[in-house]
């Protein structure tokens, strides 16, 4: 009950701070409502150094909604269903060789390049300017694996307001919805290295590349199921209540199934979604059927669902360690991920035949419209009481709010002057 009603509260600040923005700020919804959230946020802190009840109340509101459960635990796996669900397959096709290699050889290389540079400028750099944090090369590659991945809900909901080139919003959006899977492996295999279990006896590049399998070629197969049922079940009975309750039914399932077999449940949700999405589009025109109210429901969903997110990155600042004591590193780090970005971006396109060829406005809008979001918050925060967590919370919520703000503002105006 006090999860229901923290998040029914949320619910409520969401919408008041979504009709400001619309109102006010005008700015795209999703960037609008996490910016007033962080103003609200330092308000109460400021306000706490006064009269500390309002603080410390939205600071319980805002823990009894843990943040990585709420979305690597079932929110993200309606988002991505949401998104993919609207995705026309078809410009996949076109770019689907660099959506593969990006979604996966890029965030590997970024992984390594983070990591490395990180871990240099802590033992030779850092020192010299004051920062002292003795960080191991486990780690920095560990906040790598967090913050390489582009974040799927940040930038579907963000590069459809951009106006960028068509070509460009289908390979950005299409890599950051395959490339949790690789993600999260990275993570998953240095997090256990960084803690030192048992496991690390297992951790071979056999059990890595079995592990990969299992996580995509599993999580497309009960996808593809998945969808192919579901789509089965619309296509014999195309009412409207029934099918709305078919698509619920098969993220819920999807999550389940998905843990229990331990696959990656957002390539499901993504496979899934795209085969009914597009499954129902080519089936509603053949048989001159309507069925928007389907993608009505699930924009709805969305959009809901985004601005409680937003909102949550926005109020995590009040959970968050003394950011003033971080701020240098957060904004080396931002070089440094942007610089790690363009590196796994560059390589591939150098040395794999590409069909289309890549100029330096395209490689520009890669590279900046590239965001991170709520997926690398919520790994960062799974850390638990690992060492070093305090900085590396901290640093990736600099990443964040800096990628989500100044790149997210800026990505269309950019796409604009450079002609892309």
């Amino acid at each position: 009950m006090e999860f229901f009603k923290s998040l029914s509260i949320l619910l409520i600040i969401a919408t008041l701070f979504s009709y400001i923005n619309a109102r006010f700020l005008k700015f795209p919804s999703t960037i609008g409502l996490m910016i007033i959230a962080i103003i609200f946020s330092v308000g109460l802190v400021v306000l706490g150094k006064i009269d500390s009840r309002p603080l410390n109340d939205l600071s319980t509101l805002v823990r009894n909604v843990d943040f990585t459960q709420l979305l690597m635990g079932g929110m993200l796996y309606f988002l991505l269903f949401a998104g993919a669900i609207q995705i026309d397959i078809n410009d996949f096709k076109e770019q689907k060789r660099s959506i593969i290699i990006f979604s996966t050889l890029s965030v590997i290389i970024s992984t390594f390049v983070v990591g490395f540079i990180l871990y240099y400028l802590f033992q030779l750099i850092f020192p010299l300017i004051g920062i002292s944090l003795e960080v191991s090369l486990v780690y920095c590659l560990l906040f790598g694996a967090l913050i390489s991945p582009t974040d799927p809900v940040a930038v579907l909901s963000i590069l459809r307001q951009a106006k960028v080139k068509k070509s460009l919003e289908t390979t950005i959006s299409g890599e950051s919805l395959f490339n949790d899977g690789v993600a999260v492996i990275l993570f998953t295999v240095l997090f256990n290295i960084a803690q030192g279990t048992e496991q690390i006896a297992d951790i071979t590049f056999a059990s890595i590349s079995w592990l990969l399998v299992k996580e995509v070629f599993g999580a497309i197969l009960v996808g593809l199921a998945l969808g192919g049922i579901a789509f089965y079940a619309i296509r014999i009975i195309p009412e409207p209540k029934l099918t709305i309750l078919i698509t619920l039914s098969v993220v819920i399932s999807g999550f389940m199934i998905s843990q229990a077999m331990e696959i990656s449940g957002p390539l499901t949700m993504v496979t899934a979604g795209l085969l009914i999405g597009n499954a129902s589009r080519t089936y509603s025109k053949a048989r001159h059927l309507d069925m928007q109210f389907e993608h009505i429901f699930w924009e709805l969903i969305d959009d809901i669902l985004n601005a409680i997110l937003f909102l949550m990155i926005g109020f995590e600042l009040l959970l968050m360690p003394d950011l003033s004591h971080y701020w240098i590193l957060g904004v080396i780090s931002i070089i440094v991920v942007l610089f790690a970005r363009y590196i796994s971006i560059r390589i591939p396109t150098l040395v794999i035949p590409f069909r289309e060829k890549f100029s330096s406005s395209t490689m520009t809008i890669l590279v900046w419209g590239g965001l991170r979001g709520g997926v690398s918050i919520a790994l960062a925060l799974s850390l638990g009481d690992s060492p070093h967590r305090e900085p590396l919370v901290a640093v990736t919520y600099f990443v964040v709010v800096f990628s989500i703000i100044v790149q997210g503002l800026s990505v269309g105006k950019l796409a604009k002057r450079i002609g892309e």
